[in-house]
């Protein structure tokens, strides 16, 4: 939302959302149309009814790979160690950056802040604490720009106050047993359980959650070095959903996504991962390789439904999902049977990524990118 919203400053403050605008979903929303009950991907038509004067904007193929990559770009001029989590969330690792005192590091991640927003206009909000788990907290606690300090050594006393439903892995369902069945509703009143009442709660995870609630958290900033090596794109849903149709959508959306940042790098992939989440953070994933590398989005349409089922074996309903291409080469001449059709395609491919590299023309290529009925399961 925030990459379409760079485009056109002028709808800052409205109610709009990102989707299809009939039988489609809602891929992203404004703070204002979130506050009227609109979430991702809830179904265009029931957003409509919900906030009527709801603004639909269409998707920007390639856009947000794009400003993505120039977010986290900008953030490497302040230290190499950036973990792209996905399109839109990272990890900084500042310990190496020999920064005097916690006052100059404010000062230089505030800094780092205004630099994105000048140069992207998209809001970004910070989360600065010693360790990934209190730092991705923080940084959700204040959108849009949000910054927030969690001093060292202060992570238990800076979760006790907050809602239960803040630990990551607690979702709306999970947070509303807790509180109506065992009265925890605060994070606090986790470590106020004793050994035997957190087995009784959250049986054989009590030792996890009891690490998370103190804000303990020993996971390293993981950063690849070689930006070849794969090209990913998650999606965390705003509701735990299980309609096959709009999850298929998503994934393909994604590919419509990676398809032209892998064209641009000079790339073609191999290999597509499909990865599922489910709101206790269990999680499965399939893969399935083609012959040939390629840079075109038809080949890895047909993969998306058996990829999904393959990796979808419990059929709850999904927290999260993800598409993943490895297997990168270079690009160049293809040496095939069909090789000068599908040089056509590529040259297709490029003109129209250039109509919409920034916005300034939405062409629709893709069947799916319409207001289609989603496919039953």
């Amino acid at each position: 939302m925030s990459c379409e919203l760079a485009l056109k400053p002028e709808l800052r403050g409205t109610k709009c959302a990102v989707g299809g605008r009939e039988r489609g979903i809602i891929s992203s929303a404004s703070y204002e149309a979130r506050a009227c009950g609109v979430y991702t991907p809830m179904p265009t038509q029931r957003a409509l009814k919900v906030c009527p004067d709801l603004i639909m904007l269409p998707h920007t193929s390639g856009l947000y790979s794009k400003v993505s990559r120039q977010m986290f770009d900008v953030c490497e001029t302040l230290t190499p160690i950036v973990q792209r989590n996905s399109i839109d969330e990272g990890y900084l690792d500042l310990g190496p950056c020999g920064f005097k005192d916690v006052a100059e590091l404010e000062r230089k991640v505030h800094a780092l802040q205004q630099r994105i927003w000048d140069e992207l206009q998209i809001p970004v909000s910070f989360g600065l604490a010693i360790n990934k788990l209190v730092a991705q907290i923080a940084s959700k606690l204040r959108k849009p720009r949000g910054f927030v300090v969690v001093p060292p050594g202060t992570e238990a006393e800076f979760l006790a106050p907050l809602p239960v439903g803040k630990l990551p892995g607690v979702g709306p369902k999970t947070e509303e047993t807790l509180v109506q069945r065992h009265g925890i509703r605060l994070v606090r009143d986790v470590l106020e359980r004793n050994e035997r009442e957190l087995q009784a709660i959250f049986g054989d995870g009590w030792r996890d959650m009891t690490a998370i609630a103190r804000g303990e958290d020993d996971r390293p900033v993981e950063t690849e070095h070689d930006d070849a090596k794969s090209y990913s794109q998650q999606e965390t849903f705003g509701r735990d959903i299980s309609d096959f149709g709009e999850i298929e959508r998503v994934a393909k959306r994604m590919i419509d996504e990676l398809l032209p940042a892998i064209r641009g790098d000079g790339k073609r992939v191999r290999t597509m991962t499909v990865k599922i989440r489910y709101p206790d953070f269990s999680q499965e994933s399939h893969a399935r390789t083609l012959d040939t590398a390629t840079d075109l989005e038809a080949p890895f349409y047909p993969l998306v439904a058996p990829l999904l089922r393959a990796a979808w074996t419990k059929r709850r309903p999904l927290r999260l999902i993800s598409v993943r291409f490895s297997g990168v080469e270079e690009g160049g001449v293809q040496l095939e049977m069909f090789a000068e059709e599908e040089e056509k395609r590529r040259r297709l491919a490029s003109v129209l990524d250039k109509l919409n590299e920034g916005g300034r023309s939405a062409v629709v290529r893709h069947g799916h990118q319409l207001a289609k009925r989603p496919r039953p399961s």
